[in-house]
């Protein structure tokens, strides 16, 4: 495992009397694919909204490629780096596939490119070559999983972010969305990834790290995170009358 890109140090966010995060240390390895799992309600959101500065944490500290940005507005935090690809996909409805990836070529990261040239990259990276020209209104769910990751690859992160990309797809569909995610990571980008699909997260995973309650209850490779007992308990419960 090589130095942290990402690190984070007793993240915690209040909102009023509610406590959604609580002291979460967190380091992602840089060039790796990272799990983030845990039950529905155990903060996972809060995290990537807060990496992404769509919230500002409570307390703690976020660190990014050796810089600090906690606390700086979302599209500073885009430009040095972090892209983000949502669970909910909302594309422009009447841009074509390629008009809607070049919008995200024209933002992003700092630095000289060719939006044209990051778009068609971007499009062939996420499988998308052959629909360039069709309507974003006219993808099936599985390619607008597809569009909404080639939007954050043509930002051009050195970190992506990519909330449940196998939500709701069929099993050859997750398949795809994994291929994706490796050949990501084999152009040098590290991925932190949020997925409800435990086939999926201990596939494509090299560390999980797993949350509950707005706290971090455990973290390691795949095949250790599943047979942890605090991990299990957290996801199936425990039986008050069973002593054992």
């Amino acid at each position: 495992m090589s130095a942290p890109i990402l690190s984070t140090r007793g993240l915690t966010k209040r909102f009023r009397g509610l406590t959604a995060m609580s002291d979460v240390d967190i380091d992602v390895p840089a060039g790796s694919i990272c799990s983030l799992i845990g039950p529905n309600g155990a903060g996972k959101s809060t995290f990537f909204n807060l990496v992404t500065g769509y919230v500002a944490p409570s307390a703690g500290s976020i660190v990014f490629a050796g810089r600090r940005i906690d606390g700086m507005p979302t599209d500073t935090i885009n430009r040095l780096g972090i892209g983000r690809a949502f669970q909910i996909s909302k594309p422009f409805p009447g841009l074509s596939v390629r008009d809607n990836v070049r919008v995200g070529a024209l933002f992003g990261a700092d630095g000289d490119r060719d939006p044209d040239a990051v778009t068609e990259d971007a499009m062939t990276l996420a499988g998308l070559a052959g629909h360039r020209d069709a309507a974003a209104s006219s993808l099936t769910v599985g390619f607008l999983r597809r569009l909404e990751l080639a939007r954050a690859i043509a930002t051009r992160p050195r970190l992506l972010l990519a909330d449940e990309p196998c939500a709701g797809l069929n099993p050859s569909e997750t398949a795809e969305i994994v291929d994706i995610l490796r050949r990501v990571r084999a152009r040098g980008l590290t991925v932190l990834l949020v997925e409800h699909d435990m086939r999926a997260v201990m596939e494509v995973s090299d560390h999980v790290f797993v949350l509950e309650a707005g706290r971090k209850i455990a973290e390691g490779p795949p095949q250790r995170i599943a047979r942890d007992p605090a991990v299990i308990a957290a996801y199936l419960g425990t039986d008050a009358e069973d002593p054992g």
